[in-house]
């Protein structure tokens, strides 16, 4: 059923004469077939093959983004980056503006609440509180040592590949892909380790919908304690510049703060690293070891970020009054998922596979005002962690079937069986 957003059913199209901040009452066409999933096991097993039918409807689409809870998404470049870039004027990313869950419509316990309900930091703010706490973010970030980061992620990943380099063969999402980008980060925000692996393993389950609830909690009693060991003990470490700031976070702000940045900095680049392994030892163009003379990791990475980027469907906007695109018209109330993996794989680029390496006009880190605030970070740990086990293990073979990660939010890899020839750990004057 599709009707008015006031009836708390799902979004419909409007005539092409609809016009911005028309009224309410206004007339609707028949509604579209009941709007497509964006989640559940056929969705995950293809989501290429929902995107071509959802864009066949038009650049902006309504979708069921879980059980119960509906919105629009984009299903063009174009589209995704005229919202982008109109928001805060046209388009706002306040939760506030959600009438379903504002209205008590949106089950505690659904995915879609616990990654798109209202949180205190930046990713949920406009305009001014936006600026202040995207300032406090992008200063703290500024202060990390590029060329340490890649150290530290040199050794991170020699310690993990020295676990399984003796065995010839490995399942690099547990063993490397997952834990890496954790460890990473553990170690810039100055967490112990035990209280570090229980934030990232509670922002997982958030990824994945998996006890939704649950998770919020624990993530939540994490980060206090981090921000409590902070406070008492400051170091150079981002928590405590994030602490430091000039915009003054309090206990809750920091708490969501943490949140927004270990979580946009871990499971996406897990998934980064295992698509990025995959096209590097699947595809004839990058196979081989990165002194071979093929192309380069950060070619292979342009290619992933725009087939298979890490963040599939995320950035949830809301209509500032009716708002209308190439004759679609966007219902105030509901949320719009920004499709950055229908953004990148539309037709109407013109793109053939090979020829996006060193391409970087991607939407894989989003754009406008609230795009990635480090992309370059997120690219040293991700190349560094892809060179630096093809430079280890000779030859890497690819020994499985590719299964997706389920969820509507982001794009990786179950497993990612490999083979090898086995290797005696490195000596630790070599680490």
């Amino acid at each position: 059923m599709t009707t008015d957003p006031s009836g708390g059913q799902c979004p419909a199209h409007r005539s092409v004469n609809d016009t911005a901040g028309h009224a309410a009452t206004a007339t609707q066409e028949p509604p579209p077939d009941r709007p497509l999933p964006i989640h559940g096991p056929e969705f995950s097993a293809n989501p290429r093959a929902t995107y071509e039918r959802l864009r066949a409807q038009g650049p902006i689409a309504p979708v069921e983004i879980s059980p119960g809870v509906y919105g629009y998404l984009t299903t063009t470049y174009r589209s995704a980056l005229y919202l982008l870039r109109n928001t805060p004027n046209r388009f706002a990313k306040n939760p506030r503006h959600w009438q379903a869950l504002r209205e008590g419509h949106v089950p505690a316990d659904s995915p879609a609440a616990m990654m798109m309900g209202p949180r205190d930091n930046a990713l949920w703010m406009d305009g001014p509180a936006h600026a202040r706490h995207r300032r406090a973010i992008t200063g703290s970030l500024e202060k990390v040592d590029t060329h340490a980061l890649a150290d530290t992620v040199t050794a991170i990943a020699d310690q993990l590949i020295d676990t399984f380099c003796a065995d010839g063969r490995a399942d690099l999402v547990p063993r490397y892909a997952d834990p890496l980008p954790m460890m990473t980060l553990i170690k810039l925000f100055g967490c112990p380790d035990e209280l570090g692996h229980r934030i990232v393993q509670a922002i997982g389950q958030l990824f994945d919908g998996t006890d939704a609830a649950q998770a919020g909690a624990n993530v939540h009693a994490a980060n206090l304690e981090l921000v409590y060991l902070k406070r008492r003990e400051p170091a150079d470490d981002v928590t405590s510049w994030l602490l430091q700031h000039e915009a003054g976070l309090d206990d809750e702000e920091m708490i969501q703060t943490i949140l927004l940045v270990i979580g946009a900095a871990t499971t996406p680049s897990s998934n980064l690293i295992m698509n990025g392994l995959l096209r590097m030892i699947t595809d004839s163009r990058f196979a081989g070891n990165v002194h071979d003379g093929v192309q380069p990791v950060s070619d292979a990475v342009d290619e992933v970020l725009w087939n298979d980027p890490p963040m599939a469907n995320y950035s949830p906007l809301y209509a500032l009054g009716y708002q209308t695109y190439e004759g679609i018209t966007i219902h105030p109330g509901y949320p719009v998922l920004v499709s950055f993996a229908a953004a990148n794989s539309d037709p109407a680029l013109g793109m053939a596979l090979g020829s996006r390496a060193g391409n970087r006009g991607h939407l894989a880190f989003s754009a406008g005002v609230h795009a990635c605030p480090a992309p370059d970070l997120a690219r040293i740990i991700t190349e560094t962690a892809i060179e630096r086990i093809l430079d280890r293990l000779q030859p890497l073979t690819f020994a499985g079937d590719i299964s997706r990660r389920p969820g509507t939010y982001h794009s990786g890899l179950t497993e990612l069986l490999v083979h090898f020839q086995p290797t005696s750990p490195l000596a630790s004057s070599e680490r």
